[in-house]
């Protein structure tokens, strides 16, 4: 019967391509719901672990039981289900958000579109493992669970390189349900073969091994659990202190999963004994680069430090928990179902848990103090040396975490951490003596108002009078009548800093997505109290809330419309694409302008704001500013956009202008097309 092995392979390897190819496709199309916010991954990630959780309680419950029958059924509705809901609801992943709970949301729209597919592609590795044993009355072929890891990170290596940057989603969804259709034969041809097949003297050979301790049962949850905590921690600063963008979900995924690959498949390849002490080093690095709150380090280095943080902590977790794996075949899918509930347990309590919980993002330090204290369990056999060098790390860690929350409670007035980050707001005296105020989430400063009477006034940061959003504002109405004020859209509210521009008779409307903002905007800085203009606030993803307003008949005439929600590196895609530019456009005034803030460390939004522009007959016209420490501005970088060219002929216009550099092969962004791949520069 050892003819069947390739066809089971076979099965395995497309069932995990398919299972981690629609991880990714799934969230980008999710993104737009939600503000681009770096949290969609993370809850995504939640609800894949989660769902992983249930197709092994499925496939454990399956192989006690002759339910082949059922088995087929399943996979006939979920193609059915796979079929139905590209054809009937292409987009409705992308349905209005429940902004008060984005989470349930969330998990509302991937149980809908891809809940049965993904739990029968998630059944199939630990099933098929089971049934390949009976068929050929051997032991569990545990290296078929590293062929699905391979197949799983060839899955998330092509997406970002070769899958995202050529084809649409409309495109991707397609040929996705098209090898889910030739999954699900594959795997009902097997099924059928396998239904008679229970080798039950093998079975009753194999199950001579005594059976496996509770404790180690334990460690069965604990090991895996710290893992994922560990990849949920380092996603969650990476996208959301580094660079909130989709290729940074599937970096540290891909390392996750080769720890899987060899810890299963090459599980002599690293010794304990060097993973350990690569796991002191770590620590120690962890703990020095935590104590480091207000240093930012380059990109490559944080992404470089970060990823061999994960490897070392996951291969230490995974290896142990292989080391551990039962030997009793009735075991094996007990052993899966252990492993994938402490995988979404981890998840959990970093992505949903811990925001609900800790004002400040400790994550990183609890999921490394988690793996020491593994660490003090699995080598207690060793002697006290180790259990010594363990015990001491834990208590170093629990000192860390001591001395994180004092530092962040430090010079910090209000502190609050939801699903779109942790907001925080700082204050310090500054020379000559003035007090500043500052809104930060994650490490990116979100806004600053300086309290003195000169700079109360005055707008900050990347806001200057002579930055490209401030040369708008000031020329945009010239000649306009006296007492007809100035009609303003802001896209992301920030602190409010805007409104320092505002003039009495003006009307500023702002659009922020973070319902806690608002309250921190109003009450902690006064540009908003104190401007001459009258402010609205809408909630709400911005895109969102102006297509509503322009389908109940109210376009806003803006004479300058602010798109302002790129603070720090965050990307929300959907607010650059040429359906989002149509309904920017049909909310200005005649001779209204568009300004987009492009100031980003890692990735050049020029070429494609210029695009944008190019594709919807707009004349566009890049700004850059200078720094000016004393009043608190930074460099800053803008696009304008505006369908009259007589705009940027104003000699207050004419002489800060720069015509966008030529790149041609940046493609124009859609709803249904964006890769930030060609426009990353690291």
């Amino acid at each position: 019967m050892t003819r069947w092995r390739p066809l089971f392979g076979c099965a395995i390897f497309l069932a995990s391509f398919l299972l981690f190819l629609v991880e990714p496709i799934a969230a980008k199309q999710l993104l737009p719901t939600f503000g681009g916010s770096a949290a969609v991954w993370i809850t995504c990630l939640v609800f894949f672990q989660t769902a992983l959780l249930a197709a092994y309680l499925y496939a454990h419950w399956l192989t006690r039981r002759s339910l082949w029958t059922l088995h087929l059924s399943l996979l006939l509705v979920a193609s059915a289900a796979a079929i139905l809901w590209r054809v009937a609801q292409p987009s409705a992943l992308a349905s209005s958000p429940a902004t008060t709970s984005p989470v349930l949301a969330i998990f509302a729209a991937l149980s809908l579109s891809i809940g049965l597919p993904f739990l029968m592609l998630g059944a199939t590795s630990p099933l098929l493992q089971v049934w390949l044993s009976r068929i050929e009355s051997t032991g569990i072929p545990y290296r078929l669970y590293a062929l699905s890891n391979v197949a799983s990170l060839l899955a998330l290596g092509l997406y970002p390189t070769l899958i995202e940057p050529n084809f649409t989603l409309k495109t991707q969804w397609l040929a996705w349900t098209a090898g889910f259709l030739i999954f699900a034969i594959l795997s009902a041809v097997l099924t059928w073969q396998t239904r008679t097949s229970t080798a039950a003297s093998a079975a009753l050979t194999l199950e001579t091994a005594p059976p496996t301790p509770l404790f180690k049962k334990l460690l069965w949850i604990a090991l895996p659990m710290a893992a994922s905590m560990q990849l949920s921690a380092v996603t969650s600063h990476l996208t959301a202190n580094v660079a909130a963008i989709p290729l940074l979900w599937i970096l540290p995924l891909a390392v996750y999963l080769l720890t899987l690959i060899l810890a299963f498949q090459f599980p002599r390849l690293l010794p304990r004994w060097i993973v350990t002490r690569l796991l002191v080093v770590m620590l120690a690095s962890l703990a020095y680069m935590l104590s480091q709150v207000q240093t930012s380090l380059p990109l490559r280095v944080s992404i470089i430090f970060f990823l061999v943080e994960l490897f070392v902590s996951a291969i230490f977790c995974h290896a142990e928990a292989v080391h551990l794996r039962p030997a009793r075949p009735s075991e094996s899918t007990l052993f899966y179902l252990l492993f994938a509930a402490g995988g979404a347990l981890g998840t959990f309590l970093v992505g949903v848990a811990f925001p609900l919980v800790f004002s400040f993002n400790y994550d990183l330090a609890i999921s490394f103090l988690m793996t020491a204290l593994l660490a003090i369990a699995v080598t207690w056999p060793e002697g006290w040396a180790q259990r010594g060098l363990w015990t001491t790390s834990s208590i170093l860690l629990i000192v860390l975490l001591f001395f994180l929350n004092t530092a962040y409670h430090r010079q910090t007035l209000v502190a609050v951490r939801n699903f779109y980050g942790a907001l925080r707001v700082n204050e310090r005296i500054s020379y000559p003596g003035a007090t500043i105020r500052t809104l930060t989430n994650g490490t990116i400063q979100h806004g600053t108002q300086i309290f003195s009477e000169e700079l109360r006034h005055t707008p900050t940061t990347y806001y200057a009078p002579d930055s490209g959003v401030g040369l708008a504002l000031q020329s945009c109405c010239a000649g306009r009548p006296a007492g007809q004020g100035r009609n303003i859209g802001v896209i992301g509210l920030g602190v409010g800093t805007m409104a320092a521009y505002g003039q009495p008779a003006d009307h500023t409307r702002f659009y922020e997505i973070t319902p806690a903002v608002i309250p921190i905007a109003q009450h902690f800085f006064t540009y908003m109290r104190e401007s001459g203009a009258q402010i609205d606030i809408v909630t709400g993803d911005a895109r969102t809330s102006l297509a509503a307003e322009l389908e109940n008949g109210t376009p806003q005439h803006f004479d300058v419309l602010v798109v302002d929600a790129f603070s720090g590196d965050a990307i929300p895609l959907h607010l650059l694409t040429t359906q989002a530019l149509e309904v920017y456009k049909r909310h200005l005034a005649p001779g209204g302008v568009l300004a987009f803030h492009i100031s980003n460390q890692h990735v050049e939004l020029e070429p494609e704001v210029a695009q944008l522009a190019k594709a919807a007959n707009l004349t566009a016209r890049r700004f850059v500013s200078p720094i000016n420490e004393d009043r608190g501005e930074f460099s800053a970088t803008w696009m304008l956009l505006c369908q009259d060219p007589n705009f940027f002929m104003i000699p207050e216009i004419f002489n800060h202008a720069k015509i966008p550099s030529e790149t041609p092969h940046v493609p124009v962004w859609t709803d249904d097309y964006s890769s930030l791949l060609p426009v990353l520069h690291w």
